[in-house]
């Protein structure tokens, strides 16, 4: 794909949009469409035309994996659409759905090449067009200042670097370099988006994890969690834990007599409670791979986290506070279709 000059009249646009991308140097239709089918999410990148053909757009979607069917509905609705272009259509599907939904994938699309496409190297590549192509597209973040996103200048000096993919579970890649095998997977966990969304599911009424995400920021993880001035009163300052640090993760609702009423805690206070928990953890798995390899710039990718201030918040302080203020959280406007775009770049 052909990026140079790539458009960027978006960048005043809230960080966590999934906006397409305009490429205005990109004069000729691209026949590839890529799918990367995760644990919960499907995602989709395709390519199209402007009218006058003087550029065209990268555009952006996501659908639920057990609504996978769905998914392959609109890629067959895109490459109906794209006939008139009279060339050889690509399917590029990555992730473990490539794997788990070829069968089906290439019976709905007859005439079209399915090509299954190496997860982590899609990841890699993905991320790599973004950091060194597209402006605008990678950020801090900090509640606390007045404007708390600052986008970062695109660069091609970034390596070494650390991918935190944070998708049903987290896979965390050190990268050396520009190559699709120039990473090593250091390190993962079970505990990620998909733990989030199973236990909110069992505990809310939330009908969709971006249901779940807004209901927490109408809650109170304090009525749930069991911080340091529970215990002690105040600040713990001998250790530098302030008094509003989280002890205990759900460390009340035990002494709140849970097992008898569990009406006792509202839905926002349990969403804000386990999106904490998630992705402190995460965060503090994250730094600590980073300490051993020697790593300052962590990227954090996948559809976990959606944009959503508390989850970045969580991570960059977790990462600050571990780190003395020593690495960064990166994210980026595209987190959740960096190996959809490395499968068709």
């Amino acid at each position: 794909m052909n990026v140079v000059g790539a458009s960027v009249s978006e960048a005043f646009y809230a960080a966590h949009e999934t906006r397409d991308i305009v490429l205005p140097n990109q004069t000729e239709h691209v026949s590839q469409i890529a799918v990367d089918i995760g644990g919960s999410l499907a995602k989709v990148i395709y390519f199209t035309l402007s009218a006058d053909r003087k550029g065209g757009r990268l555009h952006f979607k996501k659908f639920e994996t057990e609504k996978v069917d769905e998914c392959i509905d609109y890629i067959v609705a895109l490459l109906k659409d794209a006939q008139h272009y009279n060339v050889q259509h690509v399917l590029k599907a990555t992730g473990g759905g490539a794997h788990l939904y070829y069968d089906r994938l290439a019976s709905r699309l007859p005439g079209v090449v399915v090509q299954k496409e190496d997860e982590m190297e899609c990841l890699i590549t993905g991320l790599s067009f973004f950091i060194t192509e597209i402006p605008y597209e990678v950020f801090t973040y900090n509640e606390l200042d007045a404007d708390p996103i600052r986008f970062e200048e695109k660069t091609k000096d970034v390596y070494p670097y650390m991918l935190v993919n944070i998708g049903s579970g987290v896979s965390i890649l050190k990268v050396d370099g520009p190559g699709p095998k120039d990473f090593t997977r250091i390190s993962g966990t079970s505990l990620g988006g998909g733990t989030l969304w199973g236990l909110l599911s069992m505990l809310t009424d939330a009908s969709s994890f971006d249901d779940m995400l807004e209901i927490s920021k109408t809650g109170d993880n304090k009525n749930v969690d069991l911080l340091v001035g529970d215990i002690y009163g105040s600040d713990y300052s001998k250790l530098g834990l302030k008094s509003s640090r989280i002890a205990s993760s759900f460390g009340k609702v035990f002494k709140k007599g849970a097992r008898q009423n569990k009406d006792n805690f509202a839905s926002g206070d349990i969403a804000k409670s386990l999106l904490f928990m998630v992705s402190n953890n995460i965060g503090q798995i994250a730094y600590l791979n980073a300490q051993q390899h020697g790593i300052k710039r962590i990227y954090f990718g996948g559809c976990f986290i959606r944009g959503h201030p508390i989850t970045m918040n969580s991570l960059s302080y977790a990462i600050n506070f571990w780190s003395n203020g020593d690495m960064k959280a990166l994210f980026l406007r595209h987190e959740g279709h960096l190996g959809a775009t490395g499968a068709v770049s």
